[in-house]
């Protein structure tokens, strides 16, 4: 399980670094995507299985057991829910060997009626994340063969709550702003703790503790550092905490971006640590296909050929991936949910491997015919078509009936 969170975490970096330059809001989920495309990687061949598994860092062979991995242990945590869901078309054939490999999953068809496909694909995205999300986000076209989806939630409850306040900022680009603000404080100063030398520069990360053992880590850079630099070098410390010094080792002065270290009055000789943050609730789409390199999806969204013979035997493609996440920040506890569907077409077929004789007969014109035993090679029948028989008009409004009632 090590090497699968490592290999989440580094798309989850990847993905940060990709982040609006415009400091826009944005939300994703990196092991709401990772688990679906792993599963998919397990039946792909050619350069779709590769750029696949160098997305997702681990081989293909290994895709299906790796992703039946992390939803089992997403799953096992608590105050977190994931889940897999499986559409396919009535005629679609299956390979046993990939639908074996699938974790537990509800398993069911796309109809071609467009209303209840939508209605029955929405109801399963909001039943998985208790409505947070009502929407499935991808569309099943006429085109649409297979849909893979995967939801996952997260809610945890903070350990200690805190205070909610309005207020506007003195600074920055929300001054002026009413925020809806938050704060409290503690005694324990290593809740804070300053990254140094990160892509990003000084890091200052706030480690929020929650009761179900999932806690919000708040990470403020450097006022021009990047979004998507602080966003990975935030995923660097989540995953390496040895990067950060602790509150109780900060110097004095400013250690990090928003924190002031000091010696104040006071009567108690407790230290104190005072945070101040604002609530959040925010709401993002992701089309995976417009950054198609860093999911590995170029080659396997080429619709002139097939890049799944271990899903069917049919050709298939990626004709859309997309991703809705929520994140909700608030003073009792952190809530998350996103949904990741994959959307798979028909792909053209690709060029017989083989030359091969076709032989063409047609009996349009006066012919004889043969009845012949087949052991004693009897002629038991034989005759000369001059005139065949005219077709019906209408073969169905006969008096003799239906011809098919004849045979």
């Amino acid at each position: 399980m090590h090497h699968t969170v490592r290999a989440v975490n580094e798309l989850t970096a990847r993905w940060g670094r990709t982040a609006p330059a415009d400091g826009r809001n944005t939300a994703f989920s990196a092991p709401g995507a990772w688990a679906p495309l792993a599963l998919l990687a397990a039946g792909a061949t050619g350069p779709a299985a590769r750029q696949l598994a160098d997305a997702l860092g681990v081989p293909t062979a290994g895709a299906a057991a790796a992703g039946r991995e992390l939803l089992a242990a997403l799953d096992r945590t608590p105050g977190v829910t994931a889940a897999l869901g499986l559409w396919t078309g009535e005629r679609l054939p299956l390979e046993p060997a990939w639908t074996a490999a699938l974790p537990p999953h509800s398993h069911r068809r796309i109809t071609g009626d467009p209303a209840a496909d939508r209605a029955a694909l929405d109801g399963w995205a909001a039943e998985r994340t208790a409505g947070a999300i009502p929407r499935m986000p991808a569309e099943v076209t006429p085109d649409t063969e297979l849909l893979l989806a995967g939801a996952l939630t997260v809610r945890t409850d903070w350990i200690r709550r805190f205070h909610s306040h309005p207020y506007e900022p003195e600074a920055g680009p929300w001054q002026g702003r009413p925020v809806a603000g938050l704060h409290r404080r503690t005694g324990l100063l290593d809740r804070v703790g300053v990254a140094d030398g990160t892509e990003a520069g000084p890091l200052t990360v706030l480690k929020v503790l929650g009761l179900r053992g999932v806690d919000v880590h708040l990470c403020l850079g450097p006022a021009d550092a990047a979004p998507g630099a602080v966003l990975a070098a935030a995923v660097r410390t989540a995953e390496r905490p040895g990067l950060l010094r602790p509150g109780t080792e900060l110097p004095d002065g400013a250690p990090g971006p928003g924190l002031t270290a000091g010696w104040v009055r006071s009567y108690s000789r407790e230290p104190e640590l005072l945070v101040g943050t604002v609530e959040f609730d925010l709401t993002d789409d992701h089309d995976l296909l417009e950054r198609p390199d860093l999911f590995g999806l170029r080659a396997a969204s080429d619709t002139t050929r097939g890049h799944f013979p271990g899903i069917s035997a049919a050709p298939l493609a990626v004709d859309s991936a997309r991703q809705t996440t929520t994140a909700v920040f608030g003073p009792r506890g952190f809530r998350a949910a996103s949904v990741t569907a994959l959307g798979v077409a028909a792909g053209a077929a690709a060029r017989p491997p083989y030359a091969a004789r076709r032989l063409t007969a047609e009996f349009d014109r006066p012919f004889a015919f043969l009845a012949v035993h087949r052991t004693s090679r009897l002629v038991l029948a034989a005759g000369w078509v001059a005139d065949p028989k005219p077709a019906d008009p209408d073969p169905y409004d006969s008096e003799e009936g239906d011809p098919e009632d004849q045979w």
